[in-house]
């Protein structure tokens, strides 16, 4: 366990010496982290608001459960880490894999090159993913459960947390109840009411950094009947940029169906009525994507979704915080959904997590491994809110773009510029990095920075390519 002073003690396996931790959030950034403790404490409950569905279905509680999902390559790696083969049971299980750029018609500033793939993403429901980690982590005989219930406060003082108050969901009359623990990790995402629970213990709330776009997004269903418009491609996808704000696409699910995404920035949001679902796609670069949607067959109403802020809460920095506390995922970090990169860095933090607690050269203090989950999240924030703070009418108090930034923001358009047609260099070296596989450092490796700087902008498709290029090409 993490303390100022001291080691953790604990044994591999479940032990602790009899120490117990809580768990506040049964997500996957939940779910992760108890697996984790589970090797250094004896006992940790994760305490949930709703109940766990027995199957594969979405959490009343998660608002953004329904809506498209993908697993970046490196969430793929971290998860395979933490629970050895669980990539080959979630492809078992039917979920998507879509090669990069082979398998995804692609527009961003011009179209992608539909060369070999260089990564891959899966595309699976969140729900169908988050019940095959909740099966394999809640058959740990140190994890248990506490559902339906809701975590209203914590015990302990400005020192050290000592515990959480709890109450059963939906009676607000009752007295709540108090559940001991020797550490407390919160993950009930971006919704955490951490900041104020650490404030009425006399400690200090963590500063918050923010980047809001306004975007907002809608998602609907359907069944494909259109063999693709005579395309191969596996997924069609829209990114935004300064001068075209229009975001979203069509992603595969496992059961064969597939789930449209549209988005839109402040005053441009998609409806969430069927008529004019479909007529907004109209407003994309290109018809495709909208005729695809007058062909298929709809399976459920769109659903939207407006919470899209990039929000970071700097828990890292000095002040006056207890020992015993962490935050993980969106309870400390969260990111514009947009960019695909939720689910991957929970897992991210996860590994962090496990590697700050069992690093044996270092005493692992609250705030040494809470800068661990910090740094965890980086880059994709740099990713994320790297892109946001340079879209129109983006709004907090994270948007200044220094004048140190300039010069990489150069750098990036160059790369930006390259790697929709580099399928050898830039192309994999940029995907790399946006899927979490490799540091923003492989952006400036020699033979990346020699063609980025003095290469000539490669030639791209004059329209969506709808054939895979050849192996040799």
């Amino acid at each position: 366990m993490v303390s100022h002073t001291q080691p953790t003690g604990g044994r591999k396996g479940g032990g602790g010496d009899g120490r117990h931790a809580v768990v506040i959030g049964g997500s996957v950034a939940g779910l992760l982290a108890a697996h984790v403790l589970a090797e250094h404490a004896e006992r940790v409950t994760i305490v949930e608001r709703d109940r766990f569905p027995e199957g594969p279905e979405p959490r009343a509680g998660v608002p953004q459960g329904r809506h498209a999902h993908v697993l970046l390559h490196g969430g793929q790696l971290a998860l395979d880490s933490l629970l050895p083969g669980f990539m080959a049971d979630l492809r078992s299980a039917g979920a998507p894999q879509v090669g990069m750029p082979s398998d995804m018609v692609t527009w961003s500033g011009s179209w992608f090159r539909r060369t070999a793939p260089t990564t891959h993403i899966s595309t699976g429901s969140r729900a169908q993913i988050e019940h095959l980690i909740r099966e394999r982590v809640l058959a740990a005989p140190a994890i248990t459960t506490v559902q339906s219930t809701d975590v209203v406060g914590l015990t302990g003082d400005a020192t050290r947390v000592r515990g959480v108050l709890l109450r059963e969901r939906g009676d607000k009359a009752a007295e709540p109840r108090t559940l001991e623990a020797d550490m407390v990790v919160d993950a009930s995402g971006r919704g955490s009411h951490a900041p104020q629970w650490l404030s009425a213990l006399g400690a200090q709330a963590p500063e918050e950094e923010t980047i809001d776009t306004g975007l907002a997004y809608a998602c609907r269903l359907y069944r494909n009947k259109s063999a693709h418009l005579g395309t191969e491609a596996l997924a069609y996808w829209f990114f935004p940029n300064r001068s075209q704000p229009y975001a979203g696409g069509v992603l595969p699910l496992e059961n064969g169906d597939y789930i449209v995404l549209l988005s839109g920035l402040r005053d441009q949001e998609p409806p969430t009525d069927g008529a004019g679902f479909t007529d907004y796609a109209a407003r994309f670069p290109h018809p495709y994507l909208h005729e695809w949607l007058l062909e298929a067959e709809p399976l459920s109403a769109p659903f939207g979704f407006r919470k899209t802020a990039n929000v970071r809460r700097r828990y890292d920095l000095p002040g006056r915080r207890p020992a015993g506390f962490l935050a993980t995922g969106d309870a400390l970090c969260t990111f514009n959904p947009i960019y695909g990169q939720g689910m991957s860095v929970a897992a991210l933090s996860a590994v962090a997590l496990r590697d700050a607690l069992s690093d044996p050269r270092r005493t692992p203090t609250t705030r040494r491994v809470q800068r661990a989950l910090l740094d965890a999240s980086r880059q994709a924030w740099d990713v994320s809110a790297g892109a946001d703070k340079n879209m129109p009418g983006a709004v907090g108090n994270a948007v200044t773009v220094r004048a140190l930034d300039r010069p990489a923001g150069w750098y990036l358009k160059r790369v930006q510029q390259r790697y929709p047609g580099d399928p050898v260099v830039v192309g994999p070296a940029f995907r790399s990095v946006l899927s979490l596989s490799a540091p923003l450092t492989t952006l400036f490796a020699p033979k990346v920075a020699r063609a980025v700087l003095f290469g000539a902008v490669p030639a791209t498709p004059d329209g969506p390519p709808m054939r895979r290029e050849p192996a040799d090409a």
